[in-house]
């Protein structure tokens, strides 16, 4: 995720980082203009008596038609990635008060209880990252003699590999300690959060934006485009050019970021910093468990 100053407006408007779409549809672009001057050439000195005087009443009516479902497609894109945003927030406060309880519940003496809880913790938050993005994240993980590499890589749903070891870990140890029993039922309203938090990053990830809905956009905003050159041609003549181009880079440039949000948890630059809320977890869990 790209970290920025919103009110540094020069700054954000000469930068242009990989991402951004004007380097991206750059040549598109380009390509575009060649094709409206092209068009307007032959529509100036070839076509001008046999061409309708008002083709940009279609442009006009279809244009405000066209903003509304591209309106609607990127707040849909961004909903999502507000969701896993707060999804991952709502994992960051669970670990937190996880760690907190038992810090509460545990002697400071067990520092190796202390240090398999945290372990596991951090573990899962790293886990549930690379879940996302489709890999396993087996260089990331800590081991330990109950948390085992070899385990870990056979499982087949990893995050709740981890998720299970966790309970069943601070259920026999409270046992073990004969604590009460609703402390356990305490302490375990967390990891129920946490696997609710899984759960529904993989809703957001496994269900994209209808197929059908996204290809009509991609055809709409195609076929709105490459029309513009003969409706502006015949009545702005040259400066149809510029026009066209800009209005290609503004409607393109909406779908382009729509797809990119839509999928939040991957490592483009739009993505969510879940690299760095993990790092959170594991840092913030070790300070509350090892003052």
């Amino acid at each position: 995720m790209v970290t920025y100053n919103p009110k540094d407006w020069i700054k954000l408007i000469v930068h242009f980082h990989k991402s951004d779409t004007l380097r991206i549809l750059f040549p598109s672009i380009l390509l575009l203009g060649f094709i409206t001057a092209g068009v307007s050439y032959l529509e100036q000195h070839f076509l001008k008596d046999f061409l309708p005087s008002n083709l940009t009443v279609f442009h006009q009516i279809s244009g405000f038609i066209i903003s509304l479902v591209l309106v609607f497609r990127i707040n849909s894109a961004y909903d999502r990635w507000w969701e896993g945003r707060k999804l991952w927030g709502s994992l960051l406060n669970n670990a937190r008060n996880l760690a907190i309880k038992v810090n509460a519940l545990f002697p400071e003496e067990d520092e190796s209880a202390r240090k398999e809880i945290q372990l596991l913790i951090a573990n899962y938050a790293l886990s549930l990252k690379e879940h996302l993005r489709g890999k396993t994240a087996e260089s990331l993980l800590t081991y330990s003699n109950y948390f085992k590499k070899e385990s870990y890589l056979n499982a087949a749903h990893k995050p709740n590999y981890i998720a299970k070891l966790l309970t069943a870990y601070l259920l026999k140890y409270l046992k073990k300690q004969n604590n009460h029993h609703d402390d356990y039922l305490f302490i375990h309203q967390n990891i129920n959060e946490m696997t609710d938090v899984c759960g529904a990053c993989e809703r957001i990830k496994n269900t994209p934006i209808p197929y059908s809905y996204s290809i009509f956009i991609k055809k709409i905003v195609f076929l709105y485009i490459i029309t513009m050159p003969i409706s502006f041609g015949l009545s702005m003549g040259y400066w149809s050019i510029p026009i066209v181009m800009v209005m290609f880079y503004a409607f393109a440039s909406l779908e382009l970021i729509s797809e990119e949000i839509e999928d939040p948890f991957g490592t483009d630059d739009n993505d969510l910093p879940t690299d760095e809320i993990a790092d959170k977890i594991q840092t913030n869990t070790t300070e509350i468990l090892f003052p």
